[in-house]
């Protein structure tokens, strides 16, 4: 929100926490100067916004000026920070002294800006950036994965390649053409993680090939873990026998699972060379469509609302941890588009009187996994949305109005015929490219 929609008292408010923030950081600085730390001086510096905190992430000095004018134009993130790095790229020789320079810092600087200036994934997530050579004596990009990109998220890990890809084209660099024992050495490599890390989505061998020989970048990492491959070892362009986390990571939860949104850049920028990944979007809706059993197609024809129910959130279930509903089974969470106070990123809410009745297992920050939009959240109390229905032992059916009455009712309850509502924000579905479901009825729509 910009000063001039603030009101007199929210400018005073924000004007006394900067007042306490600038004599903490004063504080600081005199304790720093006593020589007692490693270094003399505070390495956070203030940054206002997420243009300001990319520049002092990972610059270059002046950058938050432009990124400013670029979100104002296009409002969208992902393509700001293509189009940065695109005119970092532009700058070339001329501005960082060698290719590699320039095409590491347009790299770094469309990841941050991607992860908001916020995370360690552009500063240690990408090792290195380098220019390696093809058998024809062509360059490719090398990109140097390490484990910390799993911070950035699969968008973040597929964004960079794909900004990758976009900047190599600026500077004129080749594309990366892998060797036989390079995609063998993937698929023995990417198997091998996901026995010893966690992975969302482990894909085939067929799927890991066409990625590798495709893929205009070349996506390379670290050692990671002990463990190392058994074949292909000491191939020459990869300096280590070791898993490289990094790289698994990029591939399997990156352009695996991101190809829908990579593919919507690549066809509004025009960009050849990625058509590769429309497979996994076909791939994708062929598996939801057949992995729902006899009872979850009838239940869809019970709902009529349009969208199949998807069973993938029950597939990640830790052992010892309830399933509090299957997939669009009435009884279930109703959906309530919101955000409640206590809402912040990827979070949702419940009442407070549900957390009670399901004893106690959710509470405030309790981390779940939802059915839609499908990503991991963490519950909130809010008591402005409905609350559960319940069916007691002497046969009453009541709908609980407070935590008060949850807590007498607790003991007489026999079955929950109805959680209640979870308010999940709109936004939530849109940056995970959800489709919206139709709500239940709502109170805001009864006083209209």
């Amino acid at each position: 929100m910009g000063e001039s929609g603030m009101s007199k008292e929210m400018r005073s408010y924000f004007a006394s926490i900067q007042r306490e923030v600038d004599r903490c950081y004063k504080v600081a600085r005199v304790a720093r100067k006593k020589g007692l730390d490693p270094v003399t001086e505070v390495e956070i510096p203030q940054a206002k916004d997420l243009a300001a905190r990319v520049e002092e992430l990972v610059g270059p000095k002046g950058i938050a000026g432009r990124i400013r004018e670029l979100s104002r134009e296009l409002n969208n993130r992902e393509m700001v920070s293509i189009e940065v790095a695109k005119e970092i790229a532009s700058k070339g020789v001329e501005e960082f002294g060698s290719i590699e320079k320039a095409l590491d810092q347009a790299i770094r600087t469309g990841l941050a800006i991607l992860t908001e200036g916020v995370l360690v994934a552009p500063l240690e997530g990408i090792a290195d950036v380098r220019i390696g050579k093809n058998g024809d004596g062509s360059s490719y990009v090398d990109l140097y994965f390490s484990g910390p990109i799993r911070s950035a998220g699969g968008t973040g890990q597929a964004m960079s390649v794909l900004i990758a890809d976009i900047v190599r084209r600026e500077l004129g660099i080749d594309r990366f053409i892998p060797t036989r024992g390079e995609i063998e050495r993937y698929k023995e490599e990417i198997t091998l993680y996901k026995r010893v890390q966690h992975l969302q989505y482990l894909p085939t061998p067929d799927e890991i090939e066409m990625i590798v020989s495709n893929c205009p970048v070349c996506i390379n990492g670290e050692g990671t873990e002990k463990e190392e491959v058994t074949g292909y070892r000491d191939l020459p362009r990869i300096s280590t026998n070791r898993i490289r986390g990094g790289a698994c990571l990029v591939i399997a939860e990156g352009l695996c699972l991101k190809a829908p949104k990579i593919l919507k850049h690549v066809s509004r920028l025009n960009i050849s060379g990625w058509e590769f990944l429309e497979k996994f979007v076909h791939a994708e809706e062929e598996e939801d469509e057949n992995e729902e059993g006899d009872e979850l197609e009838e239940e869809f024809e019970d709902n009529g609302n349009g969208v199949e129910p998807s069973s993938k959130y029950l597939g990640e279930v830790i052992a010892g941890r309830p399933v509090l509903s299957h997939p669009s089974r009435k009884g279930g969470f109703r959906l309530r588009y919101g955000r409640g106070r206590t809402c912040g990123l990827a979070a949702t809410a419940i009442h407070p009187a549900t957390m009670y009745l399901l004893d106690e297992f959710i509470t405030v920050g309790t981390q779940m996994k939802t059915e839609r939009p499908g990503k991991g959240t963490i519950g909130t109390p809010c008591n402005e949305i409905d609350a559960p229905i319940v069916l007691l032992k002497n046969g009453d059916l009541v709908q609980v109005r407070d935590v008060d009455e949850a807590k007498k009712l607790i003991k007489d309850v026999i079955e929950i015929i109805d959680l209640g509502e979870i308010l999940i924000p709109f936004g939530e579905f849109m940056e995970n490219n959800a489709t919206l479901l139709p709500a239940s009825y709502s109170y805001e729509w009864w006083i209209q």
